[in-house]
């Protein structure tokens, strides 16, 4: 039950017997002062267990994190391609417990102790293993970026938590820099087209772009929204890649992949009426907020369909780089994928 509904039936039940009493009834104030928190597990250490935790249960953190805190947190054995050093987990798990949130040995404890699971684990492969038992058990999820290592399984994890009817976000920081929302919220019909950029950093055992590129991603359909029809990549000598997305309406967007030189996270948008910056990285708050407001509303910011593009994008443009820069349908892509996981 939304917490929404569930506040009108307690007050709907303490109306009653308030006027059976011939009292005054309390104000919605007094029970909104007086409601539990949401308590949340994370699944991984890594640099967003640390900052997420500190963020959430900061004593002082503000009233749009009302609602949330983080519980407890379960660090299942990462893989050693990927896993980071010694002294760095040591360092997020002083973070972690510095900010009050318990360690734990297995994933039932973690589970029978929550109410909401962040995966945070840095990498993608295991996430499907990791929300099984979530979705299983009811509990709405938040995963990381990259949701899963290829499109096949972050389309199997979406599907997943379709079927077992549970809340499932997705989102990197970069969504929620102020002028990307400005847009987001109030102009994006505006738009004629943007270009934004972002490091992108390989991991072989992943899809290009998820790995790190889908900030600069995520970036551009927070301000194109959905509707890429097809994708075309260019890169020289593994230094860049630059990747033309063409929307419908005939509207462009392009994303530059940095793996050399000078690297930042940025954009610009293309209006009606104006060319504006996009902004750089703001930090992780604004990322939290919204997280919570997931899961305060099991609505996800974020609609599945979106996210789903988001990848397809990314598969389209590794694609397309290992065709010499063909251009690849988005829907061709998701049939494919589609066609194969079903044999």
């Amino acid at each position: 039950m939304k917490r929404r509904s569930f506040v009108s039936k307690l007050l709907v039940g303490v109306s009653t017997t308030y006027i059976g009493l011939d009292k005054t009834l309390p104000s919605l104030g007094t029970y909104c002062s007086i409601q539990k928190e949401l308590e949340l597990g994370i699944i991984g250490l890594s640099p967003h267990s640390a900052a997420f935790s500190t963020i959430l249960n900061d004593k002082n953190k503000g009233s749009d994190l009302n609602g949330c805190r983080i519980k407890v947190l379960y660090h299942p054995k990462g893989n050693p391609d990927v896993e980071f050093t010694n002294e760095q987990l040591e360092s997020y798990k002083s973070d972690v417990l510095s900010a009050g949130v318990e360690i734990v040995n297995d994933m039932d404890t973690l589970l029978s102790r929550v109410d909401g699971v962040l995966i945070e684990t840095n990498d993608g492969r295991p996430h499907m293993e990791q929300v099984m038992p979530v979705l299983e058990a009811g509990k709405p999820v938040f995963v990381d970026k990259p949701v899963a290592e290829n499109l096949a399984s972050v389309i199997e994890i979406y599907e997943t938590a379709e079927k077992y009817g549970v809340p499932i976000f997705s989102s990197s920081s970069l969504r929620y820099g102020s002028k990307v929302q400005i847009i987001n919220q109030n102009e994006k019909e505006k738009v004629l087209g943007a270009s934004t950029f972002s490091p992108a950093p390989l991991e072989p055992s992943h899809t290009d772009l998820f790995w790190y590129g889908i900030h600069g991603v995520e970036m551009l359909y927070s301000v194109m929204g959905t509707g890429c029809q097809w994708v075309q990549q260019l890169n020289e000598d593994e230094g860049e890649d630059v990747v033309v997305g063409y929307w419908n309406g005939g509207r462009i967007g392009t994303f530059r992949g940095i793996r050399s030189g000078k690297r930042g996270y940025g954009g610009r948008v293309f209006a009606v009426d104006s060319i504006e910056a996009l902004g750089t990285f703001e930090g992780y708050r604004p990322l939290v907020v919204s997280i919570v407001d997931f899961f305060n509303t099991n609505t996800a910011p974020v609609a599945k369909e979106e996210t789903l593009e988001i990848y397809a994008f990314m598969e389209a443009a590794h694609r397309s780089k290992r065709l010499n820069g063909e251009r690849v349908s988005l829907s061709l892509v998701m049939k494919d994928i589609r066609e194969n996981t079903s044999k």
